[in-house]
């Protein structure tokens, strides 16, 4: 549920190797793994999933994702690297095995025989001989202080990704529990993923190429293109942090409700850095639109606006189980709805004696409840809408986020 609206993985684990191959990885060995594995370690509160949708989205982008726990993330994958270097050296370092003699009858013994028990798959010897007990002397030395500043780095570059999109973070967690989001990225961006993609692969196909012509091995290529990529990230971020400034200037200037404006959001769109989606609240509803930066165009229906609903004890009630807190802690354009009795997916609905009722209370983020690829507003349910079956306007019956029930 959660992990599709976070900044994918991917995304975090092609950052974390061009942070790595930028520079740092002729500091030290293992740069780019601990790169890669502190770009990652961060999501581990995915874990979470395990307890259930309710408490996967109270603790996800939780502790990890702070400052505060940063030094240690960077820790954590720093040491995963230490075991692994501990267990080569082990590999390497272990006796060599000989053979008993063969006997053949009518042949003298042959000579015993080394078998080789080790093997250096960190890093080939000199002169492309490969790496063993002998080319231990040739392996590039670890730099542990080098090593935790990549891995810090890398960690730190988790904790940007994730701002950039419109889910948001708490970095100051515990001390400060507000949300921050910047929302000019989308969650899973195409165009970022192609540039990072491009900037791994590219050193990989000139070294094919160098290869067959019979060219000299390059040691630590792709140093250029990684920076080349992790130039071109802040780049697209200032340039769609600029287009969403003049989305919002255009909205602030256009007339599209004729109530006061009480907040503002503009959500990205993937690819197009012109397209933008617009929420406008207002003392008695809620009003989307349609930004086009390139064209200064906005586009809204106002009768598909969105009414506030009305305050009844089911949803009351509902605000206070599990589900509603934790929804309406991190749900920064939440609207809770009285549904009646409507069941939803994959949560049975409340088996109940005569003279019983129940109704069903939605959870929806505004945020996440616009149609991506073209199509009317509405359309589709939202991908983090939440729903709790309420017994006689005060008893909970049952939660569930995304259509997985909560146990």
């Amino acid at each position: 549920m959660v992990g599709r609206e976070l900044m994918e993985p991917i995304t975090h684990f092609l950052t974390g190797a061009c942070i790595g191959r930028a520079g740092l990885n002729r500091k030290t060995a293992y740069a780019t793994l601990v790169a890669v594995l502190a770009a990652e370690v961060a999501d581990l509160d995915v874990l979470w999933a395990l307890a259930g949708p309710v408490e996967e989205l109270k603790h996800h982008r939780g502790i990890t994702h702070t400052f505060l726990a940063t030094p240690f993330v960077a820790a954590a994958a720093v040491g995963a690297v230490w075991l692994l270097d501990r267990w080569w050296e082990r590999r390497r370092n272990k006796p060599t095995e000989l053979t008993a003699p063969v006997e053949v009858r009518g042949f003298p013994p042959l000579p015993q025989i080394a078998k080789r028990r080790s093997f250096d798959f960190a890093q080939d010897g000199k002169d492309g001989a490969p790496g063993g007990v002998n080319a231990s002397a040739a392996r590039q030395p670890i730099h542990w202080g080098w090593l935790y500043l990549t891995a810090l780095l890398s960690a730190l570059s988790h904790l940007l990704l994730d701002w950039t999109n419109n889910y948001g973070l708490r970095p100051f967690y515990p001390f400060n529990p507000r949300w921050y989001a910047g929302s000019f990225v989308f969650i899973a961006e195409p165009v970022l993923l192609g540039v990072l993609t491009l900037a791994l692969v590219m050193p990989w196909i000139f070294a094919l190429a160098d290869a067959e012509m019979g060219a000299k091995k390059t040691k630590f290529r792709g140093r250029g293109w990684a920076i080349f990529a992790l130039t071109a990230m802040v780049l697209l971020w200032g340039w769609r942090r600029a287009e969403q400034g003049r989305a919002r200037m255009l909205l602030e200037n256009a007339q599209v409700v004729t109530a006061p404006i009480k907040r503002m959001a503009l959500e990205p769109y993937p690819i197009n850095p012109f397209r933008w989606h617009a929420i406008v609240e207002t003392p008695e509803f809620y009003q989307t639109a349609e930004i086009n930066t390139l064209s200064g165009e906005i586009t809204s229906n106002p009768h598909a606006a969105l009414y506030k609903p009305s305050a009844t004890p089911a949803t009351e009630t509902a605000k206070r189980t599990l589900l509603g807190q934790v929804y309406l802690d991190w749900g920064a354009w939440a609207v809770v709805r009285d549904l009646g009795p409507v069941a939803v997916p994959s949560l049975a609905p409340p088996q109940l004696p005569p003279g019983r009722q129940w109704t069903t209370v939605q959870f929806t983020d505004l945020r996440f409840n616009y149609f991506l690829w073209g199509g009317q507003e509405g359309q589709r349910r939202s991908p983090l809408d939440g729903w709790v079956y309420i017994v006689d306007g005060h008893e909970e019956a049952g939660e569930a986020i995304n259509g997985r029930e909560q146990r």
